[in-house]
């Protein structure tokens, strides 16, 4: 039984390729991308499915003014998004697409299935349509005349035809049971909170075809109707593992989680599981809505709004594993991240390059100094080495739980806390003191093999979300990279005493931004150029050979000292946020309802530009409690929320929730 694997599936939303992927579309993809190899390295069976949806209506319309057939265009679209995957080393094990035959197949079967069941059923829909989100919606819900839709606010049309409908409103009750006996199934909090408001507003029944444009799959038994996109493009996570018969469907499903953009939850939490439901198929695990990327002044990065970065030209600049690093360390859980290139630097300069990869330089520096490249054995361990070892179990247990709940950045924070425990490790033994002291021969020996023992497991644990890091190291420590095992990430003694280490390039070469410039226009990564190659052209735009001192940031200067008495006077404590909404004509205010010790009081909290409202209910926050009320913008506050922030970067300060609102902060 030991040898059984455990099976693992999980899906990417199916792009639609009416322009070349971008950033945004990139987190989604590099986050499921991450969870697939770390499933893999645990020995899992992993089955990691992508694709793209191209029966849409926009697809129609962007082919039109192209001037050319949608086939055609879609193909030229597709191969941008496999060029752009094999550029920052997605390992998808299937590319779906709605075109295929295999799919259509599948989606003309359940279509007819739920047909033949009475759950779809035949009539005339009267309603305004909004083509970018390919939605329908109600006149009470458009805000002045257009699409609703917080990222869109575009032209709708009033559609009147005949057409094919889904019997949602049958499932409503059914699935919100689900949901409250399922608390996993919708993530984050934040999510599954805005979906059961959303299902309990009432579900309306689902338009499911369109006669209007041709483009899509047909109705089988009645031609002249296409599939509703949303029927057709969900049905592609069992089209692809060959519902119902197939192999693989039989071994992977149901879907261990799907990964999506907040935008789309909607619907895969309400339209995809009642659409399993109906055909008695067991729904997935799990649905993981993260949040968007935004630039600096909020916008969300999207094709129609014009502030999309051309993915190819950031893997040249920087390489694959960099952007990748940046893209999950950004986005925290129920959060939007922001991207800036500058964004980017700092985060090279300072993460990979200074933490990482100077510890990585210095360390097998000193081993090719002091024992020619010749790893030593070990001695005694004294109290730092078990202090390592002691935070290598906790960091692995860490970020294996960060992982299972779809969390990469805080993963990524957890294996920093190693790395900056690494850098410290350096300064505390001093190897160059112990090298000029009679006797400490044993001593530095110990030093310099628990100095490689910490390169091998940093990199089995960045493995995951930085896959062209660990051969590198590998070549470095002269090992095999077979034997870079998970189970191996917070294990001591695994490298083997002679052997041969070498120094090699700078992993993550300092960006000079004063001597960088960025090429005015940058050819697209060819579909054969291999991550080597990436990496070179990175070298060859930055060369630093020695070690740059890590620069310090400007902090705010540490205001004059008080007394225990003095801080005493503050009563900090756990509140619990019961509901969050924005200031009218303002972008900066937040105005919170908080419970603590049992009472509600009101809190107005400057910090709209970093939060949106959902992702802060039921989160346990640290309120200043005895503060004086005040009034902002006619609103009583009685409290302040507390917050750390460093330039344009803000975080809310929250504690376990194990803690009850009204909790002591001491």
């Amino acid at each position: 039984m030991g040898d059984v694997k455990v099976k693992y599936y999980i899906t990417t939303p199916i792009f639609y390729p009416n322009s070349s992927p971008h950033i945004g579309t990139a987190y989604t993809t590099v986050a499921a991308d991450a969870l697939a190899r770390y499933h893999r390295m645990l020995g899992d069976d992993v089955y990691f499915l992508t694709g793209t949806d191209e029966n849409a209506q926009k697809i129609v319309r962007t082919a039109e003014a192209h001037h050319t057939d949608p086939k055609v265009y879609v193909d030229g679209v597709v191969e941008h998004f496999k060029e752009l995957w094999k550029a920052l080393d997605i390992s998808f094990d299937d590319f779906i697409r709605t075109t295929e035959e295999r799919h259509q197949k599948v989606v003309q079967q359940i279509f007819t299935k739920l047909y033949e069941k009475g759950d779809i059923y035949k009539s005339e829909y009267s309603g305004w349509y909004c083509t970018p989100c390919e939605t329908f919606w109600m006149e009470n819900k458009l805000i002045e005349g257009k699409c609703p839709n917080s990222d869109c606010g575009r032209e709708v049309e009033l559609l009147k035809e005949e057409s094919y409908f889904f019997r949602l409103s049958k499932y409503q009750d059914i699935l919100l049971k689900f949901i409250a006996e399922n608390p996993e199934f919708i993530q984050p909090v934040s999510r599954r909170n805005e979906m059961i408001r959303f299902i309990e507003g009432g579900l309306e029944d689902l338009c499911v075809s369109r006669t209007t444009f041709q483009w899509g799959i047909k109705v089988p038994f009645d031609p002249k109707h296409v599939v509703y996109v949303w029927l057709d493009a969900l049905i592609n996570y069992i089209s692809a593992l060959g519902y119902p018969d197939g192999e693989n469907y039989q071994r992977y499903w149901p879907a261990d989680v799907h990964i999506m953009g907040k935008d789309i939850v909607r619907f895969h939490a309400v339209i995809w599981p009642i659409i399993l439901m109906a055909l008695d198929i067991p729904l997935p695990k799990a649905i993981y809505g993260h949040g968007w990327y935004l630039t600096k002044d909020g916008g969300k990065i999207s094709k129609s709004r014009g502030n999309v970065e051309d993915s190819f030209a950031l893997i040249q600049r920087y390489g694959s594993d960099a952007i990748r690093y940046f893209l999950l360390r950004e986005m925290q859980v129920g959060t939007d991240g922001t991207y800036s290139e500058d964004n980017v630097v700092e985060r090279l300069n300072s993460d990979l390059a200074n933490d990482f990869g100077n510890f990585v330089s210095r360390s097998l520096a000193m081993v090719v100094k002091y024992r020619e490249g010749i790893v030593p054995s070990s001695g005694q361990d004294g109290s730092l080495e078990q202090d390592l070892k002691a935070l290598s179990h906790e960091v692995k247990k860490a970020v294996e739980e960060s992982l299972d709940r779809c969390d990469p950045a805080s993963a990524l924070e957890q294996i920093w806390r190693f790395v900056a425990r690494c850098n410290k490790y350096v300064d505390e033994t001093a190897p160059w003191a112990l090298a000029k002291q009679e006797g400490q021969r044993e001593r530095l020996d110990t030093v310099l093999y628990t100095f490689v023992e910490c390169i091998r497991i940093m990199a089995i644990l960045t493995a995951p979300f930085m896959p062209g890091l660990p051969p590198r190291i590998c070549v470095l420590l002269g090992k095999d990279e077979k034997l870079m095992r998970w189970e191996d990430a917070d294990q001591w003694g695994i490298v083997e005493q002679g052997t041969r280490v070498h120094k090699g390039e700078a992993l993550f070469p300092r960006i000079d931004v004063s001597q960088y410039t960025i090429a005015e226009e940058t050819k697209p990564v060819n579909q054969e150029q291999s991550q080597t190659q990436v990496q070179s052209q990175e070298q060859t735009l930055v060369h630093n050979e020695t070690l740059e001192p890590i620069q310090a940031l400007e902090f705010e200067p540490i205001k004059e000292e008080i007394s225990i008495d003095e801080f005493a006077k503050l009563d900090l404590r756990v509140a619990k946020v019961l509901s969050a909404e924005r200031v009218e004509k303002t972008d900066k205010l937040m105005k919170l309802e908080v419970e603590v010790a049992g009472v509600a009081r009101t809190v107005v909290s400057g910090i709209a530009k970093h939060y949106a409202p959902e992702d802060l209910v039921n989160q346990y926050v640290v309120l200043v409690a005895n503060l004086k009320p005040t009034k902002l913008r006619g609103i009583t506050s009685q409290g302040m929320i507390l917050a750390a922030s460093q330039g344009e970067v803000l975080e809310v300060l929250t504690v376990n929730k194990g803690l009850p609102g009204g909790a002591r902060v001491k």
